[in-house]
């Protein structure tokens, strides 16, 4: 079986570990999370890892999707984990300690141990990236909303005005950004096709087959 490489994934950086059997381990730390980085990692992978080598990592708000992108575009095998995955494993290993290094040894450990049940992962189409970025920015949007609310609860006279006036600029962009969420789906076919199917069932509304969608991607797999 060809080694597994696990990698654990931050915001600014990320940690390599591809297991070598017996428990060994070869690793290499703070590699910074930007294309400087990923060349490092091109260059690793091809020095340390297989053609056919499973690349795996844990799915990490957005931070990951730029990694594993780069991973699958020099043709590698990639799985990205759900974290709950990981956190059920660690506790079966009796893992206690919580460093990067460690982390990305637990990642190639599971990998290796669970090499055939792997799931690979492939990037999202464009109209689904597109999609994924507006929900994100309405979610922002809906936070900053709820803030104003709550300063407008305790807020002094003096600054009511300002706050309510964010507020309504705030609900203006909401509206915006769920009117270009629609637009964005009613202009993929595909998209278009899973709202369909995702409001046919009793509950789901339009806004929240769109929420879904950004979520699950292709809902058609679930059928």
């Amino acid at each position: 079986m060809s080694p597994v490489v696990g990698i654990d994934v931050a915001k600014r950086s990320f940690d390599l570990a591809i297991d070598l059997a017996n428990s060994k381990y070869r690793t290499k730390a703070k590699l910074p999370n930007d294309p400087k980085g990923f060349q490092i990692l091109q260059t690793w992978l091809q020095t340390h890892a297989q053609a056919d080598s499973w690349i795996v990592m844990e799915a990490t708000g957005t931070y990951h999707e730029a990694l594993a992108e780069f991973v699958y575009g020099l043709g590698y095998r990639v799985c990205v984990l759900n974290p709950a995955q990981m956190a059920l494993y660690a506790r079966s290993q009796l893992t206690r300690v919580k460093t990067d290094r460690s982390d990305a040894k637990l990642i190639a450990s599971y990998g290796q141990r669970h090499a055939a049940q792997l799931r690979p992962w492939q990037p999202d189409p464009p109209a689904l990236k597109r999609l994924k970025a507006l929900v994100r920015r309405r979610d922002d949007l809906l936070q900053m909303l709820q803030m104003e609310r709550n300063r407008l609860d305790v807020a002094a006279l003096v600054v009511r005005d300002s706050l309510l006036e964010n507020i309504g600029q705030l609900q203006a962009r909401i509206a915006q950004i769920e009117r270009a969420i629609d637009d964005q789906i009613d202009q993929d076919p595909t998209l278009r096709g899973q709202r369909e199917l995702l409001v046919s069932i009793d509950g789901i509304a339009g806004t929240s087959a769109a929420l879904m969608l950004a979520e699950l991607g292709n809902v058609e797999r679930f059928a």
